[in-house]
């Protein structure tokens, strides 16, 4: 039996360009279906957040449309409820990746609220892609890589192949011209080799203990191949 440390948003908003606060939070299915895979190898999951607050599911991600219809939304609102890890996460200040053997971080907005910004987040992001643990990130989640920085100023990921939301996703989802910053954009500037497919298929990407997937159809596999590597 495996640990792993689902490090999770604890924002509920995402500040525009604007400064309007768009509702957001962690998206649903990015959470649910590794947490589903995860649970059903026999694996212990342990949720944080920055400050131990219990995070915010983004409604939208509950919604039929991205669930394939009311029944698909039904189910994965319900897998949610039925996941108590959720409801009493640790504080991700109190986490000592010793503790862990893999490390998964879901998306959503949020992530670009809190973590891109969040200081513990990235020390826990160098550390445990220092370790060689498998260290899976999706959709815009990657965000919370910008603030993995190494004592020279230089990002932790620079140099690494890695995927997440791309530019054209987000204008596709509406908010490109609303958002503060893009994704992509930050990324490519941090150094990063940002490899992205075709909007919204399954992408996941894997560079040395680094496991990352585009977007919400990319949570599965990259769970799988996580699964692969704890063996």
């Amino acid at each position: 039996m495996s640990k792993i440390l689902f490090v999770v948003t604890g924002a509920d908003h995402w500040t525009l360009a604007d400064g309007t606060q768009h509702p957001t939070g962690f998206w649903a299915e990015e959470a649910v279906a590794p947490y589903e895979a995860f649970k059903k190898a026999g694996d212990e999951v342990v949720v944080a957040t920055p400050g131990g607050v219990v995070p915010t599911v983004d409604k939208g991600s509950l919604a039929p449309e991205v669930n394939g219809g009311q029944e698909g939304a039904d189910r994965i609102a319900a897998a949610l409820e039925a996941a108590p890890e959720f409801k009493r996460p640790v504080p991700l200040e109190d986490v000592n990746l010793d503790d862990y053997d893999a490390v998964f971080y879901p998306g959503g907005h949020g992530p670009m609220e809190d973590l891109a910004v969040d200081a513990t987040s990235g020390r826990l992001l160098v550390d445990a892609l220092d370790s060689g643990k498998p260290l899976a990130i999706v959709c815009h989640a990657p965000a919370a890589m910008l603030a993995a920085t190494r004592p020279d100023g230089t990002n932790a990921f620079a140099g690494y192949q890695v995927t997440g939301f791309s530019n054209a996703e987000e204008a596709q989802a509406g908010f490109a011209d609303k958002a503060k910053w893009l994704l992509e954009t930050r990324l490519r500037e941090a150094g990063v080799d940002v490899q992205v497919g075709e909007p919204w298929a399954p992408k996941v990407v894997v560079d040395r203990n680094l496991v990352t997937g585009q977007n919400p159809a990319s949570s599965a596999p990259l769970a799988e191949e996580v699964l692969k590597r704890l063996g």
